[in-house]
């Protein structure tokens, strides 16, 4: 049996509880809440901006029609990021899509690797917009499995136990994979980090 709890105050537990009785309002405002948050995410799992916005209003569709089956096991969030991992995944295998990194993760990879309980936050690192165009591409340049652990551990807030569940992948690759994320942006960003190509263009 998993660890992880529901965090949802009372408040979100009723707007819950409304949203599975079909309550087109409360569906609303649930909306309103994770809207940005699965746009975002879908965003850097998805090639084309157009595919974001479909697979994003998917979502919000599967999540409407299945509310009623949500059993509050696991929280909210990481039942509907669930629901967006799992679109973004059967979209790419639908276009043969194949991540251009994909070795990273695959066989050979630990079995898990302790990794310290940090946010990767780009968004710190990112001081001027070449910096945060370069972590972009860095982020979109990576496999699928790792780019969803990352962006789901450092972006949205997830612990290893949720994404785990989540996933369907032990704890222990969970980090590992977070670990292989992280060692990539810090290779692919060492020279922006370094300062080598503001000198550069001096």
């Amino acid at each position: 049996m998993s660890s992880t709890k529901p965090t949802e105050t009372s408040s979100e537990l009723a707007l819950i509880d409304r949203c599975r009785r079909q309550d087109a309002e409360a569906f609303g405002r649930f909306m309103d809440l994770y809207q940005s948050r699965v746009l975002g995410f879908v965003r850097r799992m998805a090639p084309q901006a157009e595919d974001a916005l479909d697979i994003t209003q998917d979502v919000f569709i599967r999540a409407f029609q299945s509310f009623a089956n949500f059993d509050g096991r696991s929280a909210v969030k990481t039942w509907l990021f669930r629901i967006a991992y799992n679109l973004c995944v059967d979209r790419a295998r639908k276009q043969g899509r194949t991540p251009p990194v994909a070795s990273l993760g695959e066989p050979g990879e630990p079995d898990s690797i302790e990794v310290s309980d940090t946010r990767w936050e780009p968004e710190q690192a990112a001081l001027n917009v070449e910096m945060n165009e370069a972590v972009e591409k860095a982020i979109g340049s990576m496999s699928d499995k790792l780019r969803s652990v990352l962006l789901l551990h450092d972006r949205e807030d997830l612990a290893y136990e949720e994404i785990s569940e989540m996933l369907g992948i032990p704890v222990g690759t969970v980090k590992s994979r977070l670990f292989l994320a992280r060692q990539f942006l810090q290779s692919e960003l060492a020279p922006y980090l370094r300062g080598e190509l503001g000198r550069q263009t001096e």
